[in-house]
């Protein structure tokens, strides 16, 4: 395939959407649409299309379509060829990332049908920690839940951090490195790659797993899942939908789920600044918890929306490294894939790119 690939990247509440040219991987028109779930996919898919047409695009040159997909279990450890068959699958792991599938399953059935002539193919986020080692793989619960139910850390955002890994190794000129990746947006996580493979990683069986995210809890005490169904009556569908939708930031502050406004609040409003801090915490734990993975740290990498822009909330999460290594930075802003600190621990920031790495599996695929 040497044409024009159109990326698909359906989130729980956006569709972002870009074409890229498969020689020069520039993308030629980038675009996002809201998105209110997925009985409004193909609403979304189709006004995704209408303007790519408007900035000039045949629609008829678009040669593949990549869509990303969060869960792909342990039945999707690469970028896959749509069928009937994937589809039902992708279906079915939704009760894994209920957040992100369905939608995407939308996305996937509008987008076939809208451009029937292109070659489709499915992305996973987890399919980057297909390498992570078994001790990283497994709970400490019965070992036949992991055995005979699958239930295990499967780890997600590996799009991200496989483009975080490639960008480090450029602007470091070098590709033995040990990286802890934080992708900090609306859903967070962090992982420790050793020479450009996944070796441990925040997020486990489902993307509710590891660090404070915009509405998702991240970790918490068993125990409190355990008393608020006993004591308080919840049921399995309503402590999800708190888990899921409502917990993270927008819970802490009780007023919202986005960094950028909490950050402006938390000089005046004490829920806002203790929701910075907590975020602020709970990934300098993760990161220092990634590196104890790596046999040597050479660079933090920061992505994602809040990892790319939100500069004092990244030297909040730096200061909180210093006992181990990492240097402390300033909160000065700054623009474009960049080292921030040369070392011996370098920081770096480098803008998510999931679009040329899907673009280019898609592209393999295809003649």
């Amino acid at each position: 395939m040497r044409g024009r690939v159109l990326v698909l990247n359906a989130g729980s509440s956006t569709l972002k959407a870009s074409v890229l040219d498969i020689a020069s991987e520039v993308a030629q028109a980038s675009l996002t649409i809201p998105m209110g779930g997925s009985e409004v996919a193909s609403e979304a898919v189709r006004g995704a299309l209408d303007a790519v047409a408007g900035a000039g695009i045949d629609l008829a040159s678009i040669e593949g379509v990549g869509h990303r997909v969060v869960h792909g279990g342990s039945a999707f450890t690469r970028t896959t060829m749509i069928d009937e068959g994937v589809v039902h699958r992708i279906r079915d792991l939704a009760w894994l990332a209920p957040l992100h599938n369905p939608v995407a399953v939308g996305v996937i059935e509008a987008a076939r049908a809208a451009l029937p002539s292109a070659r489709h193919a499915a992305a996973f986020d987890s399919a980057f920690h297909s390498t992570l080692p078994e001790e990283a793989r497994v709970y400490a619960v019965p070992y036949h839940w992991y055995r005979e139910w699958g239930y295990r850390r499967y780890g997600f955002h590996g799009l991200s951090v496989a483009w975080s890994a490639e960008r480090a190794a450029a602007l470091l000129a070098r590709d033995d490195l040990g990286l802890v990746v934080a992708h900090l947006g609306a859903g967070c996580s962090v992982t420790a790659v050793w020479h450009g493979s996944s070796v441990g990683t925040s997020m486990g069986m489902t993307p509710l797993e590891g660090l404070v995210m915009g509405t998702r809890a991240g970790s918490v005490d068993p125990g409190v899942l355990l008393a608020v169904q006993r004591d308080h009556g919840l049921d399995v569908r309503a402590l999800e939908d708190l888990l899921e939708r409502h917990s993270g930031l927008l819970a802490l502050s009780g007023k919202t789920a986005e960094m950028r406004d909490l950050l402006a609040l938390a000089p005046t409003d004490e829920r806002a600044a203790l929701a910075v801090a907590v975020f602020e915490r709970s990934a300098a734990a993760a990161s220092a918890a990634a590196a104890t993975a790596l046999p040597r740290l050479d660079a933090v990498v920061f992505t994602g929306g809040i990892g790319e822009h939100a500069a004092s909330v990244r030297a909040g999460i730096v200061r909180r490294l210093a006992s181990i290594g990492v240097p402390a930075i300033g909160d000065a802003p700054g623009e474009g894939d960049r080292v921030i600190a040369a070392g011996p621990v370098a920081i770096l920031v480098v803008l998510a790119r999931e679009d040329v790495v899907i673009a280019r599996d898609v592209a393999a695929l295809g003649p």
